[in-house]
């Protein structure tokens, strides 16, 4: 029976390093030639692990050609003799080292793991493993199952003021691979606009597609519309519950101005980007634009990444009921990238409550990291030549340092002391003219006993 030490995976999905482990066999010839390998489920359960996930991993083995399979007899171990290594020269299963290991990473979007509710997503993926629904083993519905689509529409109903029908919503891995289904869906002829300073992944997927993309400068009031007018785009991306990284909240009269541009052309979209809306610790929540518009002309974007794993890898995306037809027509024949035991393990989190209880303690949680942050910068040297620009809102805000350093020799310095920094200007398309240094601190992944030291180091970084 094949045995592996799956707690050495470090931070490769598992199915990833058993597919390694298996593979690194074949290889060195640990597994002969022909050799029959276990069933999905007698391996399943002797790693306890998920059927899954060893099912996973055999498709990628076999996909590659590390294996094959017999109909009705199983999967064995192909012939690699040609490029088979010795075995006492061969390596194990590589490691993880795509990132270093930071005292403090304040430029990483990260969460606090520690604060997932890690028992009650475990128990209700066990009672999903445990229901025997033919949907769960059946193809999964281009947009997604039905059931978390459903909870999605009643949490948006009850928590966003959003009335969405369950057929608009498509279920994704990401709001990257949902972006880019976008730029499919409008064509290589459509223009995008994409706010600046702002997430430039998207503008970058953008180019990748073909499709005309501009960048447009933002003010105190978020996306500036005359700008917008000029570039002359057809579909506009925009974050105005909490831009990232600035955190302005768009207020209702730059909103009326971006609802008139949009109206006043039928091909007008707006992409709205909810991301992080959740973690405002001040005041009513901010209307999404979805729930004012009155033309259908907004898309919705957001994702469970942010609010509980970034494994998890779940978003989803409200289209107009127009799009949604050309979508149906042009797109429904792409399968759903979400599996569905994630799926139904997630509507039932989000049915039974657990989702809105886990934000309101997340809120309360980073409210403190937040707290505690502002309070040791002003403790420390850091104080007396920088200055904190922060919304109240999110888990990240700005510093502004006055320094004569420059950026390469901040970074190196940084690394140094095992800091991991964000500039703002990595966020900004247009160059910048000011003087001082801008810093986006990402605090929500910093432990909170390193919060000193963390502040700390960053101090000593500009004497």
């Amino acid at each position: 029976m094949l045995t592996y030490d799956l707690s050495k995976r470090g931070k490769a999905p598992l199915y990833d390093y058993l597919y390694q482990c298996i593979r690194e066999d074949i290889i060195t010839g640990a597994i002969r030639s022909g050799e029959r390998l276990p069933s999905k489920r007698t391996l399943a359960r002797h790693l306890n692990i998920g059927v899954i996930t060893v099912t996973n991993a055999y498709a990628q083995l076999l996909t590659e050609g590390y294996i094959t399979s017999v109909e009705k007899k199983g999967y064995f171990a192909a012939d690699v003799s040609s490029y088979r290594i010795p075995k006492s020269s061969a390596s194990a299963p590589a490691k993880d080292k795509t990132e270093p290991d930071y005292f403090a990473d304040f430029k990483a979007n990260r969460i606090s793991l520690k604060s997932f509710p890690m028992t009650t997503w475990t128990r209700l993926m066990r009672e999903t493993l445990s229901i025997s629904k033919r949907e769960l083993w059946q193809t999964i519905p281009w947009n997604g199952l039905f059931i978390l689509r459903r909870a999605i529409a009643d949490y948006l109903r009850t928590n966003r003021a959003m009335n969405v029908d369950p057929e608009q919503i498509i279920v994704g891995a990401g709001t990257e691979y949902l972006y880019s289904r976008l730029l499919q869906l409008f064509g290589p002829a459509t223009t995008f606009a994409i706010e600046d300073p702002g997430y430039k992944k998207f503008g970058e997927i953008s180019q990748s597609f073909g499709n005309p993309w501009k960048y447009v400068p933002i003010d105190d009031a978020g996306l500036c519309i005359d700008a917008l007018e000029e570039s002359g785009a057809d579909v506009v991306h925009v974050s105005p519950a909490n831009h990232f990284p600035t955190g302005i909240v768009m207020p209702v009269g730059r909103r009326i101005e971006l609802f008139r541009w949009v109206n006043r052309i039928s091909k007008r979209y707006i992409i709205e980007d909810d991301y992080d809306s959740e973690f405002r610790y001040t005041g009513k929540f901010i209307l999404p634009l979805y729930a004012q518009d009155t033309q259908n002309r907004v898309i919705y974007l957001n994702t469970f990444s942010k609010t509980l794993v970034p494994s998890l890898r779940i978003s989803y995306m409200v289209l107009p009921k127009k799009l949604l037809e050309r979508y149906k027509k042009t797109q429904s024949f792409y399968s759903c990238t979400v599996s569905s035991f994630e799926q139904y393990t997630l509507a039932l989190f989000l049915k039974r409550g657990y989702f809105e209880r886990h934000i309101n303690r997340m809120k309360k949680y980073y409210r403190m990291q937040r707290t505690a942050i502002l309070d040791a910068i002003r403790r420390s040297p850091l104080n007396d030549f920088s200055l904190v620009t922060e919304r109240k809102a999110g888990t990240h805000f700005l510093l502004t340092v006055n320094t004569a350093l420059s950026k390469e020799c901040i970074k190196k310095r940084a690394k140094k002391t095992g800091l991991h920094l964000s500039f703002f200007d990595d966020y900004r398309h247009a160059p910048c003219c000011e003087k001082n240094v801008q810093l986006v601190i990402n605090y929500a992944g910093i432990p909170k006993e390193k919060i000193d030291g963390a502040v700390s180091r960053l101090a000593e970084i500009f004497r």
